[in-house]
């Protein structure tokens, strides 16, 4: 038999190598997804602060605000997260897996957007892949995408405002930055970096275009309208359950509803900056990075056969990939500076932004889970050094990979609260501060 033909050769293993890729991805995304459904009404009743999240779903299915009996409540988050949860258990029930399966579906979709954003970034189906199986394997992700709270919505937002931000698909950017602020007000810290990202393109854009001040004018309206406009109106429509009722808190504090929101909005940001209660599990920003002080989410010692055992989820990084991305901060840091590299600029920015401002709130109550908002960052410093390394160290990177695999395996238990010895447990708690 005659060879083929090289033209036709070449398409053949083009075809057979993208079928590889999107098989791999697949792979990953259902590994994803089988780790954060199973089981996922266990544990029963509340992980955490599911117990406020999951209690401001309910009423805002009843009532379309958050009561106390038949008070109103006075909550210091916007609306969306919750209306999300709500989304879950008006499908599923009102059940432990009706709680979680919102969070569980968007943790599994941000593993193809990691994917997706980091193709924009590298250019590079191997790293794309990366990130995403990366993103599958870390254990803070899974544990959030496992539980009824707000960050990981907020995460999600991020990351999809970050690859419409890549996309300069300035009307979606500005679409996912006002549900994250719907989300959580931690969100505006994005906002700010990403905006600024914007203008300053836009800058050296109509800099080096000489443009005219009548085109200046018509950028700086379609910005305004797709950045601050639309946020706005995303943000402040989340909030229609209070609008539509005269049962929410501060409701009635004006007769303009605006100026009732204002003035409500002005109790919620004193509530936050006045959050100073110590806590058990309470986090300096300075030890979220090295994983010094994790959140226990839940515990319980079951009896099982006679033995003392545990169960356990504890918000906690694999710590592989979170010690390695300490190093490869370092290497992003250095190429940023002396190469003025932008891709390595912009993953900086999104840690920078999710991180740093922490640091400003050194009196507050904080955890660090908080670290979820920032983590595809951190994925993306990871990725960003293999990608530096993968030309001529791929079989250690290869090596490094089943290395994060087995670290993930190895705490996997107490990511979903699987019933161990107790001395299993304590095998997995390398320091008093995670106890």
């Amino acid at each position: 038999m005659a060879p083929l033909p090289i033209s036709i050769a070449t398409c053949c293993n083009c075809v057979m190598r993208a079928t590889r890729e999107r098989m791999s991805l697949i792979g990953i995304i259902l590994f994803g997804a089988l780790l954060r459904l199973w089981n996922l009404n266990s544990p029963k009743g509340f992980v955490f602060d599911e117990v406020y999240y999951v209690d401001g779903a309910r009423d805002y299915l009843k009532y379309l605000v958050e009561m106390d009996k038949s008070k109103a409540e006075f909550i210091v988050h916007p609306p969306l997260g919750k209306w999300l949860i709500a989304g879950g258990i008006k499908v599923f029930g009102d059940s432990e897996f009706g709680w979680r399966i919102s969070a569980a579906l968007i943790g599994i979709i941000s593993i193809y957007l990691i994917y997706r954003v980091a193709r924009h970034i590298f250019h590079s189906e191997f790293l794309a892949l990366s990130a995403a199986l990366l993103t599958s394997l870390d254990g803070l992700h899974l544990v959030m995408s496992r539980t009824a709270l707000l960050d990981i919505f907020l995460m999600f937002f991020i990351l999809l405002a970050f690859n419409f931000l890549l996309e300069k698909k300035y009307w979606l950017l500005g679409g996912s930055l006002g549900l994250a602020c719907a989300t959580k007000w931690s969100a505006l810290y994005y906002a700010i970096a990403f905006i600024a990202v914007v203008v300053l393109q836009d800058i050296l854009k109509l800099k080096r275009a000489n443009e005219n001040s009548a085109l200046n004018l018509k950028v700086i309206i379609q910005r305004l309208a797709q950045l601050i406009f639309l946020p706005s109106v995303l943000y402040i429509g989340s909030w229609f359950g209070w609008f539509v009722t005269k049962t929410g808190w501060d409701r009635s504090w004006s007769s303009n509803p605006f100026l009732s929101l204002w003035h409500y909005h002005r109790e919620m940001l004193n509530f936050h900056t006045g959050l100073t209660e110590a806590h058990s599990y309470s986090a300096n920003p300075w030890s979220w990075l090295i994983l010094g002080r994790p959140t226990s989410f839940f515990y319980s010692s079951p009896s099982c056969g006679g033995e003392n055992c545990s169960q356990e989820i504890l918000a906690l990084g694999t710590p592989l990939i979170w010690w390695s991305a300490i190093i490869s901060l370092g290497v992003l840091v250095g190429f940023v500076v002396s190469r003025r590299d932008k891709r390595g600029a912009l993953i900086l920015l999104g840690v920078a932004a999710g991180y740093l401002p922490w640091f400003a709130f050194q009196q507050r109550t904080v955890f660090s889970f908080y670290s979820i908002v920032f983590e595809p960052f951190i994925i993306l410093t990871l990725t960003y050094v293999i990608g530096l390394l993968q030309q001529r160290y791929k079989t250690y990177i290869y090596g490094f990979f089943i290395a994060v695999g087995l670290c993930f395996l190895y705490f996997l238990p107490i990511y979903i609260a699987q019933t161990m010895t107790y001395d299993d447990w304590h095998a997995r708690m390398w320091f008093s501060s995670w106890i």
